[in-house]
């Protein structure tokens, strides 16, 4: 069971509490937002203060090799095609500069999903969508998605070292690490979606009476900073929209 890193009944000052509400409530601002804006005028200042949002929070939980990462391709996202955009041809300037400028929309929205994913427990998600009466045919396919990514990422890194400690599938040779590396872990992918479904299913995700649970989920003062928050981005990406259209 993959526990929540950050939900904890007695937080401390280096810890973040946040409901998975809430966590999904700035999933889809900053997705949003983001890849709706035009990146122009306020909406583009808007979009760099969303972009950090995440950072903000992998410094929060000390995952710093992963806000190294993302503060990485995130800057060369966006600071590449300005300076490229003089010496490329019209074709690969628009292929190019066009797919990477699209990255840094995305990017953001897939840090949120993952900040999402390694902080809350299936049980607090199933929970928090009971109490919004979210229907089961939602909330079943998406606990088990949470399952099913970081069970992946770990079978993935099994293989690698299974690999590696027979001395095949390296870089040396492209195609026996596909071979070896691939094939096996798109054999085990298979197996874990079956695996997954099947406990979903033994577990009674699906059973139409009420379930009980043994995580607590609230609101507290930091959920409702980031509800205030959401709510003023909302408002700027209301004007920065009117403002485009010269109604303001």
């Amino acid at each position: 069971m993959m526990f929540s890193e950050i939900y904890q009944k007695t937080a401390t000052s280096k810890q973040l509490y946040l409901d998975p509400r809430t966590k999904i409530l700035l999933c889809i601002t900053v997705s949003t937002i983001i890849i709706s804006g035009s990146g122009t005028g306020l909406m583009q200042y808007l979009q760099y203060v969303l972009s950090l949002l995440p950072l903000v929070f992998l410094i929060i939980l000390k995952k710093y090799k992963m806000a190294i990462y993302y503060l990485f391709i995130y800057a060369i996202a966006t600071i590449v095609p300005g300076l490229l955009l003089p010496y490329l041809p019209p074709i690969l300037n628009l292929l190019f500069t066009g797919i990477i400028a699209f990255s840094t929309k995305l990017i953001p929205g897939m840090m949120m999903a993952y900040f999402l994913l390694t902080t809350t427990s299936v049980s607090e998600f199933v929970a928090a969508m009971d109490k919004m009466h979210i229907t089961k045919k939602f909330t079943v396919p998406i606990s088990v998605m949470f399952r099913f990514f970081p069970t992946i990422a770990e079978e993935y890194k099994n293989v690698r070292d299974a690999m590696i400690l027979r001395g095949v599938g390296t870089l040396r040779n492209p195609m026996k690490m596909l071979e070896y590396r691939m094939v096996p872990f798109l054999m085990s992918v298979v197996s874990i979606g079956n695996d997954l479904s099947a406990s979903a299913l033994t577990r009674a995700l699906d059973a139409p009476t009420p379930r009980t649970n043994v995580c607590h989920i609230g609101f507290t003062w930091r959920d409702i900073v980031m509800f205030i928050f959401s709510f003023i981005c909302a408002i700027f990406y209301v004007v920065a929209l009117l403002q485009q259209e010269g109604i303001l």
